[in-house]
């Protein structure tokens, strides 16, 4: 087992820690709403609707962004003690946004009867879906194994590497740059094949109308350096935009697979192009799997630069496992 402080190991599977305690805080609320009583309810609007999300953002100062997102509001109407009330509520589970938005729409069209579960203490607080998905457990204990294999299968495999690495190279010393710097070039050459392959799908989707909502540039303070300095004014560039599939009407917010590029020089955007004038009518290829998914641009132009970043590392490691 590397000698690794075990401060190492807490960091890199915290991410999956947070996932265990969420899956089982929407377990306890099941249990509770399995008492909740239910009463007959009816569908008063079934539509998509566009709703702002905040993220989490390490990159910005205030550690957070606003998203678009895609949601399939089910409204719906019940009484509780002669009271009407309303709730859009569907699944006692988290919407995300941008899944299964028509499914839902399918599944609950207006007029439709539905048996809503509420919360006796808090009759406005309700749903029509109280059970988790299922296998969920299953697919979460498949996760964890997976993840605490991986974590210490990975540390125990770079130790073995750098000793194999250390062995071959003119300088032994230089076995942990050059194992770095070739592993930075291996993770910049991954993205490029998944961008490459992600823009070869997106090229076969189905193609629709769309307008443009809005084209700008959302500009805002980066997160502090290790001097603890305030970090600089980055740009990024933002595409929204409109379109229906399958008579369900979306929003698009990733105008190509670049959109998502961040400079501190406003300039520097205008090589990932997405210049469009509000209210230009456009062309939207659209993921039939997810249609909240979609694209003005399904070429990756700058895949090229991603080969270019990944064959400098590479370069720099050769000369290194040469040098005495």
């Amino acid at each position: 087992m590397p000698d690794l402080p075990w401060f190492v190991y807490a960091m890199l599977l915290a991410p999956l820690g947070l996932i265990l305690v969420a899956a089982t805080y929407k377990t306890l609320q099941v249990r509770a709403a399995r008492e909740w009583p239910s009463t007959p309810g009816k569908v008063v609007v079934s539509t998509s609707q566009l709703r702002d999300v905040r993220v989490l953002d390490s990159a910005r100062e205030n550690g957070h962004k606003i998203e678009q997102r895609n949601f399939a509001n089910i409204v719906y109407e019940y009484s509780v003690s002669g009271q009407k009330l309303r709730n859009n509520r569907v699944s006692i589970g988290e919407d995300l946004g941008n899944f299964q938005v028509a499914e839902t729409i399918a599944k609950y069209p207006v007029g439709t009867i539905v048996t809503v579960y509420y919360n006796s203490r808090h009759p406005r607080e309700a749903v029509l879906e109280r059970d988790l998905p299922q296998g969920l457990w299953g697919c979460l204990g498949i996760a964890t194994v997976i993840a605490v294999v991986g974590v210490f299968g990975a540390s125990i495999g770079l130790t073995r590497i750098l000793e194999l690495v250390s062995a071959r190279i003119a300088n032994p010393q230089m076995s942990v740059p050059a194992v770095a710097l070739a592993g930075f070039g291996l993770v910049a050459a991954l993205f490029a094949l998944v961008l490459r392959r992600q823009s070869a799908l997106a090229a076969s989707w189905p193609v629709v109308p769309g307008v443009v909502k809005l084209s700008g540039v959302d500009e805002y303070r980066a997160a502090p350096g290790d001097s603890s300095r305030r970090g600089s004014i980055m740009h990024e560039r933002k595409v929204s935009f409109s379109y229906r599939f399958k008579d369900v009407a979306y929003t698009g917010v990733h105008g190509s697979f670049s959109s998502n590029s961040r400079t501190t020089s406003r300039w520097m955007l205008r090589l990932f192009g997405m210049d469009f004038q509000d209210g230009a009518s456009v062309k939207v290829w659209v993921n039939p799997v997810n249609p909240s998914e979609a694209t003005l641009d399904p070429r990756a132009p700058f895949g090229w630069l991603l080969w270019l970043i990944a064959a400098g590392p590479w370069a720099v490691a050769g000369l290194m496992a040469r040098a005495a």
